[in-house]
């Protein structure tokens, strides 16, 4: 599709919409921004990039979700996050000028602005506001990855999934139903907790027969928020 087919978002609305990083801009930033940007849109199933690869600028997710992952060696994928609309991604691989550390594959229709890389080391250097909230997004992303190193090494499998799932609700939210806003695979939710998809399709069922969730195809209802809050022990780490 070419640009002149869909509207292009101005970056300060965006921002002031979403709360993004870029909410602390200046207005010649906000149009430097505005014009370097290259708007793209995306499928369900398209790679932004692949891990290992070399990558010259950053993204911004305007709309739909994104799932960024790592590759063991077996080939099975084990999901860091999902970047929603606001957030940006590959920014430390442009930060460190390294290889692209994960993969980004769209889970829903998306799309993004992809930033040059110049731009953020510009922006880093001339806007303290716009580096230090950087600076704090790393040092969350980072927390995120301890917590999440911590229940793979003290949570069983049944408190982990219940504890994605409350994730799930707070980043994503639910429906006027209570289903998640967000549709996944049984494999994709194993990816987030780090398990076997059949050990999820088992406990998934354990859940509905708990009257805790109700399963729709790849729609997921929670029926009992405070049920898995008791499962996951989410609770004691906060």
């Amino acid at each position: 599709m070419k640009q002149h087919d869909f509207h292009v978002p101005l970056c300060e609305k965006c921002a002031l919409e979403t709360g993004s990083l870029f909410r602390s801009l200046t207005p010649d930033e906000v149009e430097m921004v505005n014009f370097e940007k290259d708007f793209r849109q995306y499928k369900r199933g398209d790679i932004l990039y692949q891990e290992g690869n070399r990558i010259s600028g950053f993204y911004c997710i305007h709309s739909g979700i994104i799932k960024v992952y790592k590759t063991g060696f077996d080939g099975k994928e084990q999901i860091i996050r999902f970047a929603k609309p606001g957030e940006i991604i590959a920014y430390r691989s442009v930060l460190s000028n390294e290889v692209a550390c994960t993969s980004a594959k769209v889970i829903e229709d998306c799309q993004v602005c992809f930033i040059p890389s110049e731009i953020l080391i510009s922006l880093i250097k001339t806007n303290s506001s716009f580096a230090l909230d950087l600076l704090k997004l790393a040092c969350h992303e980072l927390g995120e990855a301890n917590s999440f190193i911590t229940d793979i090494a003290q949570k069983t499998v049944r408190e982990r999934l219940a504890e994605i799932l409350l994730l799930l609700v707070n980043d994503f939210g639910l429906d006027e139903e209570n289903y998640l806003k967000i549709s996944l695979t049984r494999e994709e939710l194993a990816n987030i907790v780090g398990t076997a998809t059949e050990s999820v399709i088992r406990l998934l069922s354990e859940f509905k027969a708990d009257r805790l969730v109700e399963l729709n195809g790849r729609k997921i209802r929670i029926l009992n928020q405070k049920g898995l809050e008791k499962i996951s022990n989410v609770m004691e780490r906060n």
